[in-house]
């Protein structure tokens, strides 16, 4: 199984992607990752980008902040069952200022919110990286989850 994170927008910043490259790496250890950055732009545009963005045969999760609430271990128990299941990709979507387009988050296999608050979406990147991290930890039964 491989992860793919696709996000509306840069993470520009040194410092948060020094965090990112951090727990990527540390995916790494379990799963080959994928991140793509899709630039900006009108509603239609953006849907048409993010939906190149996802292979074929993908389970798609829809980062939503009205979506569902799993905890780590729900998080690490879903990813589970798509490796069980043999599933080749799953793809995270984190959309830009104006969230995601509606069919894209409809059509999704999982509507994920990291939170009830809303996240910058560079910010959203950072916990959805440090949250598959831990999912994978805790699949293994390593001592990061406790």
């Amino acid at each position: 199984m491989r992860i793919k994170v696709v996000a509306v927008g840069k993470a520009k910043d040194r410092d948060l992607r020094s965090l990112l490259n951090d727990y990527y790496a540390r995916i790494e250890r379990y799963t080959k990752l994928e991140e793509v950055e899709i630039k900006d732009a009108a509603p239609d545009e953006v849907a048409a980008r993010l939906s190149r963005a996802i292979p074929e045969r993908s389970r798609v999760v829809a980062l939503e902040v009205d979506g569902r609430a799993y905890s780590s271990r729900d998080l690490a128990a879903w990813l589970g069952r798509a490796e069980n299941e043999s599933v080749q990709t799953v793809v995270f979507l984190i959309g830009g200022a104006y969230g995601l387009p509606g069919e894209l988050s409809s059509a999704a296999d999982l509507r994920l919110s990291l939170s009830a608050m809303t996240f910058p979406h560079r910010l959203a990147r950072l916990v959805l990286a440090e949250q598959v991290y831990r999912a994978f930890t805790i699949l293994r039964g390593e001592p990061y989850d406790h």
